[in-house]
């Protein structure tokens, strides 16, 4: 009888070992995934930075001007280069005549 008890006893501390050994493993596997998410979200972060940093240099009011200037052919609006368009409407559509609209070329 004690030597079934002690058999017994046997098995039960030889798997409580066993799971003892796969839950240290598997802590100790989670452990190194967590670590190397943790450094990859440090990367990440610092590219993300270094990205917003260049946004905001690349949004500079002179550099977006300068952007227009040269590769949109664009040019800054004055009274000089502004041309009025006249128009009539359709006489059912307004009993006014004629308005102006005012275009920047």
């Amino acid at each position: 009888m004690i030597t079934r008890l002690n058999v017994l006893l046997l098995a039960a501390l030889l798997a409580s070992c066993v799971y003892l050994v796969r839950v240290s493993y598997d802590a100790r596997r989670l452990f190194a995934e967590l670590d190397q998410a943790q450094s990859v979200e440090s990367r990440l972060n610092t590219e993300l930075e270094r990205l917003q940093t260049e946004r905001r240099s690349q949004a500079t009011p002179l550099l977006v001007e300068k952007t227009a200037r040269l590769k949109l052919n664009m040019r800054t609006a004055t009274p000089a280069i502004t041309h009025y368009v006249s128009y009539e409407r359709a006489a059912s559509d307004a009993p006014s005549g004629a308005e102006t609209v005012r275009v920047a070329k």
